[in-house]
């Protein structure tokens, strides 16, 4: 399995007390480290090509965010959203790690790949930013996969506790995207009901309510996210791996464990096998207790290691 990752990821300030911070990565990594997962091969990520960047955020957006990056403290695109001096290759090398797991995944030289970057993507509409996002990641590699690889039909799957809706507004209309999303329902950005089916009904939200442990949750994967899976019968999977359904993250209210994210992970790994030769790139969204990430990460590295 390959893992890529950028000292980029580090140099994205968001200023104190931010809960999207340089420790994520640095946890992540150490926990990796001490875990020896067999197989994991570690990459460096390249920056993403603008080309592929506007493929899912239009011009101007893109060249609004780099004269927003400021030379020297912290811009605010919004409350919650911060720039520094370093975030524009922080943000291009995130996009970017997931285009070359796309490449390297269809060279067939290797099945799977972890992209451990920041700022994460799935908030990022294609012409806003937002939720702690610039660029929606998943959604760059998604259609470079499509528009450089040929690739038809494309499922991504958000387990982030947050709903994707960057995700979710780039490929509203796609029928050849499904993008479905389990999230905490009510919470932030406000989108994500079971109404919303997307144009071309190729949308699939379940919204769950606080408090939702793992039974509860593998429940509604079972009951609605892995048979609409199986029947669109995806070539390229992709996740936003969000861990912030966890029961000790501060921003939701969910109660999964680690055992959770393996699960999950297993089950579309299993889909992924069946309909797309195994075929799986994984970004990194959401997470904000260190220890809780960090645990969860390496959970679901060795779900997705397992041939």
């Amino acid at each position: 399995m390959l893992f890529y990752t950028h000292p980029a990821s580090l140099e994205h300030d968001t200023g104190p007390g931010h809960p999207e911070r340089v420790e994520r990565i640095r946890a992540i990594t150490k926990a990796v480290d001490a875990a020896a997962i067999p197989g994991l091969v570690r990459r460096e990520a390249p920056e993403a090509s603008l080309d592929a960047i506007r493929r899912a955020h239009p011009e101007p957006y893109p060249s609004r965010i780099r004269a927003a990056i400021p030379s020297a403290g912290l811009a605010h695109l919004d409350p919650d959203t911060v720039v520094s001096p370093g975030s524009w290759k922080a943000a291009l090398t995130a996009a970017g790690g997931a285009v070359a797991a796309v490449d390297a995944i269809l060279a067939g030289e290797d099945l799977r790949a972890f992209c451990c970057t920041r700022p994460p993507g799935h908030h990022a509409e294609p012409a806003r930013a937002m939720g702690f996002c610039l660029f929606d990641n998943v959604a760059v590699a998604a259609l470079h996969a499509r528009h450089v690889h040929g690739i038809e039909r494309i499922a991504i799957v958000d387990f982030d506790v947050h709903h994707g809706n960057g995700t979710q507004a780039i490929f509203w209309s796609d029928p050849k995207t499904l993008f479905v999303s389990t999230h905490q329902w009510p919470l932030y950005p406000g989108t994500g009901r079971a109404s919303e089916t997307g144009g071309a009904n190729n949308v699939l939200n379940v919204p769950l309510p606080p408090g939702t442990d793992g039974r509860a949750y593998r429940a509604a994967v079972e009951a609605q996210v892995l048979p609409r899976l199986e029947a669109f019968a995806p070539e390229f999977l992709f996740v936003s791996a969000g861990f912030d359904a966890h029961a000790r993250d501060p921003l939701a209210s969910f109660e999964l464990v680690e055992e959770d994210f393996a699960w999950i992970t297993s089950r579309l790994v299993e889909i992924a096998e069946r309909h797309g030769g195994g075929r799986i790139v994984s970004v990194l969204e959401g997470g904000y207790d260190l220890e809780a990430l960090a645990g969860s990460v390496v959970a679901h590295l060795r779900a997705l290691a397992r041939a």
